[in-house]
């Protein structure tokens, strides 16, 4: 198979993998650009879906000696994904098969339909006549030309009452989704701030600092929220795409922050960190800022940049990375307490924190685990339709986890790291010499 046919089918198996996007009115300029296929975006659309695509300043530059190419070579078409496979195998057939030729396809146009120079434009709106998922893709079938030109996309379904949604139906529902999470931290940050009054003179300074986690968390979805909204409404997100990225960069930083310094017992057990603890947190911060530059670009710009894979894996790496420093602080605190358990002689004390500790650590695998693989498993199988289900399993386990983590270290008065009862000493003993609290 030839080096062109090869791209073609990487990109249109990455395409089954990209997520869905925003899908608002998308002006894009594209500059000098030989490669044989560009994807725009993926679209869910009803029985009701347009589509309308439109570009301008068009220009097809090949090299010199060479004639001039076949404007019907190149174009825009929609792939289902039903349609994948099929397409990828008449590929896999002919070396030299062009897409545009497939039945398997839905043909919009060709650069034959353009205005004739220097106008070099053409636009249509197109209906979707059978409801499904669709990817937007501009083929380029003469090898060695390359493209500049202006595209304008618009993709919507309409309402019964006539009016235009800009979201893919798979996720029409997610502003009032996040409205409801919003409402949700609100009244968490309410019940801790009432914990923390409460139990203010057990009140450490993590404690502050998770309460402007949930303050931040509560702010990054009713961005989200409005975000949605505007994009449902009129196609573009009027600014509050740039609030929810800020908040989003905030909070994500504070809760990795948060895990570490409380898998370092920082406030609770200590009042410093240790070296090696201060080079996780140097280390998770800088990458964190480095993932949402990533995911800006990612969410931004869309799959038709060049290096949009590039971003991608970035994110991924960035994200890992992170994900195992943050347990490390955990594990170095259970050693230590496990070592200290057989020296200081508090065995009820040490067997209260030694249990809590490992507790946390399971709760956090086990939301990484759930966030990172089986929200990304959702987002693969589900149907177009319902894709708005794995955003709600999301913020479910989410929620979950902030739950837990702030019930096991909330302010009170006889916290787990303070238990000492002279009764169960003998009991706690026995526990740390036959639970070695390996991990």
């Amino acid at each position: 198979m030839t080096r062109l046919p090869l791209f073609v089918v990487l990109l249109l198996f990455a395409a089954s993998f990209i997520p869905r996007m925003t899908a608002e009115i998308k002006s894009l300029t594209i500059s000098d650009d030989s490669r044989p296929m560009i994807l725009f975006e993926k679209f869910g659309f009803t029985q009701s879906g347009h589509v309308s695509v439109s570009v301008s300043s068009v220009s097809v530059a090949s090299p010199s000696g060479v004639p001039i190419p076949d404007p019907s070579r190149l174009g825009f078409f929609l792939m289902s994904e039903e349609s994948l496979l099929q397409v990828v195998l008449e590929i896999q057939q002919n070396p030299n098969f062009c897409v545009l030729d497939s039945p398997y396809v839905l043909h919009l146009f060709t650069f034959r339909d353009l205005s004739p120079p220097p106008g070099s434009k053409y636009e249509h709106l197109y209906p979707v006549i059978s409801p499904n998922e669709y990817s937007l893709f501009f083929v380029n079938c003469v090898p060695g030309t390359s493209i500049s030109m202006k595209v304008r996309t618009e993709m919507y379904n309409l309402d019964p009452n006539g009016s235009k949604d800009y979201l893919p139906v798979g996720s029409t529902r997610l502003p009032g989704l996040y409205l409801f999470f919003f409402l949700s931290y609100l009244a968490f940050l309410g019940l801790w701030g009432y914990v923390c009054v409460v139990n203010k003179g057990v009140v450490h300074r993590i404690h502050v600092l998770m309460a402007a986690l949930l303050l931040m968390k509560a702010l990054n979805l009713i961005c989200a929220a409005e975000d949605k909204h505007y994009v449902k409404v009129t196609g573009t997100p009027h600014g509050w795409d740039v609030l929810f990225y800020i908040f989003q960069f905030i909070r994500v930083v504070l809760l990795f922050t948060v895990i570490v310094l409380i898998g370092t017992g920082w406030s609770f057990l200590k009042p410093f960190l240790q070296e090696k603890e201060k080079n996780v947190l140097m280390v998770v911060v800088p990458l964190q800022v480095l993932a949402n530059i990533a995911s800006i670009v990612i969410g931004e710009t869309g799959p038709f940049i060049k290096d949009w894979v590039t971003w991608n894996q970035i994110f991924l790496l960035v994200d890992i990375i992170c994900c195992c420093a943050i347990l490390f602080p955990i594990v170095w605190s259970i050693r230590a307490l496990r070592e200290t358990s057989k020296t200081d002689g508090k065995a009820a004390r040490n067997l209260a924190k030694l249990t809590l500790f490992r507790q946390f650590y399971i709760v956090v695998i086990g939301y990484l685990y759930f966030t990172r693989i089986v929200v990304f498993a959702l987002k693969t199988i589900a149907a177009y339709k319902y894709q708005w289900v794995s955003n709600a399993a999301e913020e479910i386990a989410s929620l979950a986890f902030y739950i837990l983590m702030f019930y096991m270290f909330r302010p009170v008065e006889k916290n787990e790291y303070f238990v000492l009862d002279e009764e169960d000493e003998e009991a706690a003993e026995l526990a740390l010499k036959e639970d070695d609290f390996e991990l």
